[in-house]
């Protein structure tokens, strides 16, 4: 379904390209400053997600974040971000990890999806 173009939606798609890391909401609310509502955000931003555009992160802080999908398969209906996020508790820091992490499952088991957080030390604050 093609959507209509819009100045918020503008705003925060520049505010996610622009980004070294994933977003919160609190986050690009305070980067788009008083231009605009929470609900603008919100509603945007699972627009985004819906589109395949942005995909969330759910945090261990509780919190949500959104990246921008620069390298996902979107191939069929459904949207899949198939790769681990990591999340700095110094910083705050939320990205996405393009390297492939092995993960053992037990015997009978088969992976088709995978959807990871892993929390610690970024090479920054490390």
């Amino acid at each position: 379904m093609r959507r209509r173009k819009t100045q918020s939606k503008t705003e925060i798609l520049n505010a996610l390209k622009t980004a070294k890391s994933a977003l919160s909401h609190e986050m690009l609310q305070s980067e788009l400053g008083e231009s605009m509502d929470r609900a603008t955000i919100y509603r945007v931003l699972n627009r985004f997600c819906e589109d395949g555009q942005v995909h969330k992160i759910v945090g261990d802080d509780g919190k949500q974040y959104f990246a921008l999908c620069l390298n996902c398969d979107t191939a069929g209906e459904e949207h899949n971000h198939n790769h681990f996020h990591f999340r700095c508790i110094e910083c705050g820091k939320v990205e996405c990890l393009q390297d492939e992490i092995d993960i053992q499952l037990p015997k009978g088991y088969r992976a088709e999806r995978l959807n990871g957080l892993i929390s610690g030390l970024c090479d920054n604050c490390s």
